[in-house]
């Protein structure tokens, strides 16, 4: 339950929640999804991460993600995975960007995502990443971020794992205020200088948090 005493219950992700879950997913990194994904071709990153998530597989599939959902309708998205997934989730991405962009276009999304994780690195050793944590916009401030973390953290403690780590963008630091409050420390910051077309990536800091 979220503090603010709405009902908030967390459930896997389906494909049928597409709708509500690509643009959550994509608010949570829009600047980092556009650096990548989105093209001067026209193509968009939410519709790219439709694609993916409907797919099911890796990183930005369904099967990745849980959601938060108040009164019957999906309100919060999120993931969380470890680095013993690392290469199921590069050969998805690889199957997912070839099949949407073709080979050509293909390149150079896979470039520049590779040039993300100078930024965002993905998850290493016993670490487990958190991901793609978004609310919607109304109902923030009311506890439902919160909530998501604590189901995410806990899913990961279920899994035996209690080293937990998360992104968050120097310009956010409303998320970053709340991942403090839920027991995260800044352990790290990342200088970006990756910019395009579609704007420039901010520096990240990573945060950390130990659990019993």
């Amino acid at each position: 339950m979220a503090r603010s005493g709405l009902q908030v219950r967390f459930r896997p992700a389906a494909p049928e929640d597409v709708d509500v879950a690509v643009p959550l997913i994509y608010s949570s990194g829009p600047t980092a999804f556009d650096y990548v994904f989105a093209t001067r071709d026209g193509d968009d990153a939410q519709a790219f991460l439709r694609h993916c998530f409907v797919d099911g597989a890796g990183e930005f599939g369904w099967r990745n993600h849980c959601v938060g959902v108040v009164d019957g309708r999906v309100v919060a998205v999120g993931a969380g995975y470890g680095a013993d997934i690392k290469w199921s989730f590069t050969l998805a991405a690889a199957r997912q960007i070839l099949g949407y962009y073709g080979t050509r276009r293909a390149l150079g999304a896979i470039a520049r995502g590779l040039r993300l994780e100078s930024v965002i690195r993905p998850p290493d050793g016993d670490m487990h990443y958190l991901a793609h944590l978004a609310v919607v916009p109304e109902l923030r401030g009311r506890g439902i971020g919160r909530a998501l973390v604590d189901q995410l953290v806990g899913m990961a403690r279920d899994a035996g794992r209690n080293r937990i780590t998360l992104d968050v963008a120097v310009s956010n630091p409303r998320a970053e205020a709340m991942y403090r409050r839920t027991g995260f420390k800044v352990i790290g910051e990342r200088k970006s200088r990756l910019a395009n077309e579609q704007g420039r990536v901010p520096d990240h800091r990573r945060m950390e948090r130990i659990i019993d």
